[in-house]
């Protein structure tokens, strides 16, 4: 968890400059799955970018608006879950700026209203006078999830893929355990020099914070293995869950289950257990 003193960082309405070319808003949706809530990340003076306007909420939309003064071009999304896009159309009422995004729909969480105007993808440029935000495609917490490369700075503003103090949630079918450790892995090759994450403080250094997530994605894993282990029978996710994840409050636990899924399902890939549906029954393969 973020301390209380950090917090006060992330006031919603707070416009805090992060760099010559990046400020963040934070919107007021803090909890335990946001942390201190969604960030909302301006690119540029002249010609401005939004990234993420985060949850529809009035006056966090009219602060983004202002802060823009006048110079809103691109609205740019990273997924489309519903604290990160659903602000999109109010502030579109605001400014009249374009929503670029992913053209892949989500099947379960999303936001159900969210259109978009423009679809981006994987090697796009946001170009202007000022800043290059290249566009990459990393699915793996969701299927449609875009981070944005500032060139310029070599800052990566990396939605959910990284999150401040957290692990990010993996949750089957728009999100994969495979997809987001390959993700991880190419993030960890490339020649970042800071982490912006949707939730949270900016996070340094790259390469060691990505490695530190592979490593923990491999003690999970290796605990879903061991659980299957000692249970010794065909066995529910739910019974995985509560040996893996006594470190974590009850009421998570069905949280914890999805990324259980996850764990499962690339397990299944590496033919090294059988199951198929989340309610149903797993296997260890011998």
């Amino acid at each position: 968890m973020i301390p209380a003193e950090i917090m006060e960082q992330f006031k919603p309405g707070l416009v805090t400059s992060l760099s010559p070319l990046v400020r963040r808003i934070t919107a007021p949706n803090a909890s335990p799955m946001t942390g201190p809530g969604t960030n909302t990340y301006l690119i540029g003076h002249q010609e401005v970018a939004v990234i993420d306007p985060g949850m529809d909420d009035p006056e966090h939309i009219q602060t983004v608006a202002e802060a823009c003064g006048g110079n809103l071009k691109w609205i740019l999304v990273t997924h489309t879950h519903p604290d990160h896009s659903p602000g999109s159309q109010s502030l579109q009422a605001l400014t009249g700026a374009p929503i670029y995004a992913h053209r892949v729909e989500l099947q379960t969480v999303r936001d159900e209203n969210f259109r978009c105007d423009y679809f981006l993808d994987e090697g796009d440029h946001i170009d202007c006078d000022e800043f290059t935000l290249t566009c990459l495609h990393t699915p793996g917490h969701a299927l449609n999830h875009l981070c944005y490369f500032l060139e310029e700075e070599k800052l990566l503003l990396a939605g959910d893929m990284v999150m401040d103090g957290a692990t990010v949630v993996i949750m089957p079918p728009d999100g994969g355990m495979t997809d987001y450790l390959t993700q991880i892995k190419r993030l960890k090759d490339m020649n970042i020099e800071a982490l912006a994450p949707a939730h949270g403080r900016i996070m340094r250094p790259p390469k060691t914070i990505l490695q530190e997530i592979l490593d923990h994605r491999q003690v999970r894993e290796n605990m879903v293995l061991d659980a299957l282990k000692r249970i010794n029978q065909p066995t529910t996710i739910p019974d995985i869950v509560e040996i893996v994840y006594q470190d974590v409050p009850k009421h998570l636990h069905k949280m914890a289950g999805n990324t259980v899924y996850a764990i499962l399902l690339k397990l299944k890939d590496d033919n090294t257990v059988s199951g198929e549906e989340k309610e149903g029954i797993w296997t260890l393969i011998h």
